[in-house]
């Protein structure tokens, strides 16, 4: 997780935080729609998001927090963004050069690490992925929100029409029965040594389709290591039985639509 050292105005952050905000701030952000700052004398981080892009986020990242998967939520407030305060999860992600020299270290420990996890119980989680997972889908596809540069090698799709035809045939298929990350990529996973130490980036997870997790964990594999030759380390790792591989071509179906 790269920290850039930045300057930053005290007023630029609600007054609820000034506080905190005392010491070397850093710049963690990992996308364009959010900046995360590292407030690195209280090991706590800041996310700063549009206004209610960070509800799901907060509710789920207090769930995977109580029960011993991922940072606390100290806050969350919205007032012109959305704001979310959380503590520090011990050590580095498994894009961190120490792990990507590793390569067969990080597929299995993603397979054994996504097996733990969908062995949970999932009787207190809050939210239902699979129905809203599925109604994001028919909204891209109506909204004409299409991408076919997402899997050309893998599960491409010809048309908009082809992808949807797909799920109207097969979206039944998918279960609601799994406790699921929901973005299940190298940089949301955190390991202290060889010791995982918990999740991050966890608002689109929830009860839903191992399946989800299984095609993100496979396609992460490929984009960060630029090969596809630790796959079935990560599948072994997981347990092949556990796995529907037919079912990874509705998934991508449903995910060109964003």
């Amino acid at each position: 997780m790269k920290k850039t050292l930045i300057s930053q105005d005290i007023n630029d952050f609600p007054s609820e935080f000034h506080s905190l905000l005392t010491g070397k701030i850093f710049d963690s952000s990992c996308s364009p729609e959010a900046r995360v700052y590292y407030i690195s004398d209280k090991h706590l981080y800041l996310k700063r998001a549009p206004l209610g892009s960070l509800e799901a986020e907060a509710l789920l990242t207090d769930y995977f927090g109580s029960i011993g998967l991922g940072a606390k939520v100290l806050s969350y407030l919205s007032d012109e963004h959305d704001w979310l305060l959380t503590s520090e999860v011990k050590g580095e992600d498994l894009t961190h050069e120490s792990y990507l020299a590793r390569p067969e270290f990080i597929a299995e420990k993603l397979g054994t690490t996504l097996k733990m996890l969908h062995s949970l119980p999932i009787v207190s989680c809050p939210v239902n992925r699979t129905k809203s997972y599925l109604e994001n889908a028919e909204f891209g596809y109506k909204s004409k929100r299409y991408d076919d540069t997402l899997f050309p090698d893998n599960w491409g799709y010809a048309s908009p029409e082809e992808a949807w035809s797909v799920i109207e045939k097969r979206g039944r298929e998918l279960e609601c029965n799994t406790l699921l990350h929901g973005d299940y990529c190298l940089p949301n996973i955190m390991f202290d040594g060889d010791v995982f130490s918990g999740f991050i980036d966890v608002g689109n997870g929830g009860i839903g389709d191992r399946h989800i997790d299984l095609f993100w964990g496979a396609w992460t594999l490929q984009f960060n290591l630029k090969t596809d030759r630790y796959k079935d380390i990560f599948f072994d790792a997981y347990g092949r039985s556990d796995i529907d591989f037919d079912r990874f071509s509705l998934i991508a179906a449903c995910e060109v639509f964003g």
